[in-house]
């Protein structure tokens, strides 16, 4: 669900708020969206069942969890410097084919044609 355009992230110590305005004071959760600014009418209700399935540790962020979706892939040093060596040879050979085909429109250096020298 995280990541949807316009979809609002809430501070930890917000929905601990929100759960504490509910547990402790009694609130309702109309007045708690109300008074915290929550938009979704069912937040409240979700952080509520996942505090009580967790508890504290409910809203704690998870080990590797760095908020923006999957931690990068990270690849050993000997195949990173492989994969370059392989961009890097199929660069060349692809530059190569390129100025061969500048040189054969031009006319010059590789001739596409022979001409017979006669004297």
């Amino acid at each position: 669900m995280s990541g949807k355009r316009g979809m609002k992230h809430y501070s930890r110590e917000l929905k601990r708020e929100a759960i504490r305005l509910y547990l402790e004071e009694g609130k309702p959760q109309a007045e708690i969206i109300e008074e915290l600014e929550i938009n979704n009418v069912r937040r409240v209700k979700q952080w509520l069942h996942k505090y009580r399935q967790e508890g504290e540790k409910a809203f704690e962020p998870k080990p590797g969890e760095r908020g923006m979706g999957r931690p990068p892939k990270r690849e050993n040093t000997e195949t990173y410097i492989a994969r370059l060596e392989m961009e890097n040879d199929l660069l060349k050979k692809f530059r190569a084919e390129l100025r061969k085909l500048a040189y054969a429109k031009r006319n010059i250096g590789l001739s596409t044609t022979r001409r017979k020298h006669t004297k």
